[in-house]
């Protein structure tokens, strides 16, 4: 039999996040680069034991970042496997609001860019739809 542990789905979360660009006040998404999988997407991580979904999301924004955020509305949630156990994140748009990036080990690139650029950048597909979803988010407001 297989440990509930190893069948229980990793939770995490994180965030779409977004600002006005300084030139043009047209939206821009911050993505990060992790050198440990070469890869681009949104900040997230794992969450704390008993630490609430919103609180971890906006959590790993500040830590990969460098920037806090006003939370918006609730995003898909993404189901995926990692390292071949299931992982669940939860996602939220949120608009920076102050802060600078300080490279990491974990994070050390961070790009503010166009939506479409973005999606470009992305490395999973999943992310794109993220993107897609938060500018529909602007359309209804």
């Amino acid at each position: 039999m297989s440990s509930p542990a190893k069948n229980s789905p990793v939770l995490a979360a994180g965030c779409v996040l977004w600002r006005r660009s300084p030139a043009d006040g047209e939206p821009e998404i911050c993505l990060v680069h992790r050198p440990r999988y070469d890869d681009w997407s949104h900040p997230k991580g794992k969450l704390k034991r008993g630490e609430d979904a919103l609180t971890g999301a906006l959590r790993e924004v500040v830590e990969e970042t460098g920037h806090t955020a006003r939370p918006g509305g609730e995003l898909s949630t993404v189901h995926y496997l990692a390292g071949g156990r299931p992982k669940q994140v939860r996602y939220w748009a949120a608009e920076a609001t102050g802060g600078g990036f300080v490279p990491t080990t974990e994070v050390d690139r961070v790009l503010w860019l166009r939506p479409q650029a973005a999606r470009a950048r992305l490395t999973q597909p999943r992310d794109r739809e993220l993107v897609d979803e938060l500018l529909r988010s602007f359309e209804r407001t």
